[in-house]
């Protein structure tokens, strides 16, 4: 079983290359199945959740291979509208491919999806938009069958779900009739899908904003293309300049995309600085507490970054509140960090975060992506060795984690272990 080994108490300092965003990725691959012409993507990690959504796409009909880190993809062969149920079960993002095979085939066969088990995350929005649009759907045994020609709709979500704002997208590009969406998902991933599909011969306007104006009927043609720089990444790597006092200057980060991390982060008394082509952090003594955290969408803190601002807060000084409002059981790495010395509370959705100076090495596990992230911070900024286990949660969102720390002085290492 593969492991993180890591010697903390070295402060991180130099520059490091932020990859392309799995999240925009996936959707963008999705998209893909609408286009009349091959795409290339460039930029692309080498993810797991990645290459299971190529094989997705190839077990559908298409041709799909990797160029060094780009990804090509042509649907011109795709002929299933069944999606492969093992494969559906290893990741949540495959929920994107409902939309796209429905608008290309008129029927789609699904598995409810899988992925990291951080609570409950209903489908529902997806289903009742479709629904709206023309859909006839059913469940039975575990498998939802759709059906119908689309057409456009005025639809609005009753959460801004990231999901379904991207499903929606994909679907009303070539509905009969134009599409409005209210209450939208406001993430830079929507914004980007959009761009994406309006440089294939879309018509979306509004992305990033509240309300999206989907135009019907468009006939997608392939594109080159680059997706945005993950912002959830970008952020793991500037907080390991406060957990370790060090400075670091991720290259590609996007302030604009991340602005409720930087945030907190100069209240900790962080110095954050938008420099030419990234965004830099440098540490100004030990971090400061503060008062509350707490997630919701886009622009609000992100959930995806709950985690590992948690590790950080853990080493601050003070007590800071963290409140999670997206996922109800995203608190699994709270018990790990406290057998490093952290002092955390849980009650709920609420952990009361009482900083302490020093964190010791510790063998920990992750039990999913961000809080696996989470551990390698805490780490990285504790005395001592730090064994991290089932590190294949983490490697679902970050390319090599081991070698980008490593670059920036870290003595991190992946390493083989016993069960």
């Amino acid at each position: 079983m593969e492991a993180f080994s890591i010697r903390g108490g070295t402060p991180l300092a130099g520059q490091c290359q932020i990859q392309g965003a799995k999240n925009a990725v996936l959707p963008l691959l999705a998209a893909g199945l609408l286009c009349d012409g091959g795409i290339r993507l460039d930029n692309c990690p080498r993810l797991k959740d990645i290459d299971n959504m190529l094989r997705i796409l190839q077990a559908l009909g298409c041709k799909a291979r990797w160029d060094n880190s780009a990804i090509e993809l042509d649907a011109g062969g795709a002929s299933s509208y069944r999606m492969p149920r093992e494969l559906s079960k290893q990741m949540r993002s495959s929920i994107f491919m409902l939309g796209p095979v429905l608008a290309r085939f008129g029927q789609a066969e699904f598995t409810y999806p899988g992925g990291c088990e951080i609570g409950l995350r209903p489908i529902d929005l997806h289903l009742s938009s479709l629904r709206a649009m023309g859909a006839e759907i059913r469940e039975d045994h575990g498998l939802i069958h759709c059906k119908g020609r689309l057409h456009g709709a005025q639809i609005h979500l009753d959460y801004p779900s990231v999901g379904a704002t991207e499903n929606i997208l994909m679907a009303a590009v070539t509905a009969q009739g134009d599409t409005v969406v209210h209450n939208a998902a406001r993430e830079p991933e929507v914004r980007d899908l959009a761009r994406f599909l309006n440089a294939c011969g879309a018509r979306v306007r509004g992305a990033g904003g509240g309300t999206i104006h989907i135009g019907g009927g468009a006939q997608l043609h392939g594109c080159a293309y680059t997706p945005l720089n993950d912002r959830i990444v970008a952020g793991t790597i500037l907080l390991a300049a406060p957990m370790t006092g060090g400075d670091i200057f991720a290259k590609g980060a996007r302030a604009e995309d991340m602005q409720a991390v930087l945030s907190k982060l100069r209240q900790m008394g962080c110095l954050v600085s938008q420099e030419k082509g990234g965004v830099r952090v440098r540490a100004v003594g030990r971090p400061r507490a503060v008062r509350r955290v707490e997630t919701n969408p886009h622009p609000s803190f992100p959930t995806d970054m709950q985690a590992q601002m948690m590790a950080l807060l853990a080493k601050a000084n003070g007590t800071s509140v963290v409140v999670e409002n997206v996922f109800e059981n995203r608190f699994a790495h709270a018990g790990e960090l406290n057998r490093m010395g952290a002092d955390i509370e849980i009650s709920g959705r609420t952990a009361i975060v009482r900083g302490v100076e020093t964190l010791f090495g510790q063998r920990v596990a992750s039990r999913d992506l961000r809080g696996g992230a989470a551990l390698v911070l805490a780490g990285l900024g504790a005395q001592g060795e730090t064994i991290v286990d089932h590190i294949a949660y983490i490697d679902r969102g970050y390319e090599r984690l081991e070698a980008m720390f490593a670059g920036l002085g870290a003595d991190m290492q992946r390493v083989e272990t016993e069960a």
